[in-house]
């Protein structure tokens, strides 16, 4: 399978490039916002040079493993909301935390940290 072949919204890379209808590159993919339970596609979260921003299910075109196609304008792009539900937490496992011997220990038996996700 190459990297263009279109996939689910299930295979979507994190990380992935996200581009406008023009092809411009708009931010990458933080993460797919679905309801598993019903295999509904909501939409997606995506890290911009402003912060996170949200786009709905009905503007995604494509989904490859190396971009989203979207069929936002340059414009509406720019002026994509932000997301409004609750924050998103990620395990860091190598997060350095501190130099007390509990952090120091933390680390060297992979303890993982808990991150949140800028707002």
């Amino acid at each position: 399978m190459s990297d263009d072949t279109p996939v689910s919204y299930a295979a979507a890379v994190h990380g992935s490039q996200v581009r406008s209808s023009s092809g411009a590159a708009i931010g990458t993919l933080e993460h797919v916002l679905e309801v598993p339970e019903l295999d509904i596609f909501d939409g997606i979260v995506i890290h911009t040079h402003v912060g996170l921003r949200f786009i709905e299910a009905d503007h995604v075109i494509q989904i490859t493993r190396s971009h989203l196609q979207t069929d936002l304008d340059d414009s509406q792009a720019a002026a994509l909301p932000a997301p409004d539900g609750p924050p998103v937490y990620h395990v860091d496992m190598f997060k350095n935390s501190g130099n007390n011997l509990h952090d120091v220990l933390g680390r060297f038996f992979g303890r993982p940290h808990w991150t949140r996700d800028h707002d």
